[in-house]
C-alpha cells in the first residue's frame, strides 16, 4: 500500500513541478518528452508517467511502449531506493539485483536530471 501511494503522489509532484518550476519545464522541453514506469518484478505495483512539455499524465500499470522501466524486486526495495533516489542508490540496486532497468540507460540520466527538480 505504501509503494502505490508513494507512485502516486510522484505523479501529484510531477505534474506540480512542470506548473511550478520553470528549470523542469526547461529540461523537459529539451529532452521533448519522456514515457517511464516504475514496477516490481511480478508486476503486482505498476505505474506509468507520460511526460512532454505541454502535460504529464500517470496511470496503472505498464503499457508495452515505454522508453524506461524501473522494475524493483520487491515493494521494501522500492521504497528504500525512491525514497533516496541518487545514481549510487540505483547503482548499488542493480549490482545487487534488486533494480533492473528497461530500456536506456541514456532516458534514465535524463529522468534523474529532472527528478531533482521536484
Amino acid at each position: 500500500m505504501k509503494l502505490k501511494l508513494t507512485l502516486w503522489l510522484l505523479g501529484f509532484l510531477l505534474k506540480r513541478a512542470l506548473r511550478r518550476k520553470p528549470r523542469f519545464r526547461e529540461q523537459l522541453e529539451r529532452m521533448r518528452g519522456l514515457d517511464w514506469g516504475i514496477a516490481t518484478e511480478d508486476l503486482s505495483i505498476a505505474r506509468h508517467y507520460r511526460m512532454t512539455p505541454k502535460g504529464i499524465s500517470s496511470g496503472k500499470g505498464l503499457p508495452v511502449d515505454l522508453d524506461l522501466e524501473l522494475r524493483f524486486r520487491d515493494q521494501d526495495t522500492a521504497l528504500k531506493v525512491l525514497k533516496k533516489p541518487t545514481k549510487q542508490a540505483f547503482l548499488d540496486g542493480m549490482m545487487s539485483g534488486n533494480v533492473r532497468l528497461v530500456g536506456d540507460s541514456a532516458d534514465m540520466n535524463k529522468l534523474q536530471k529532472l527528478l531533482k527538480h521536484l
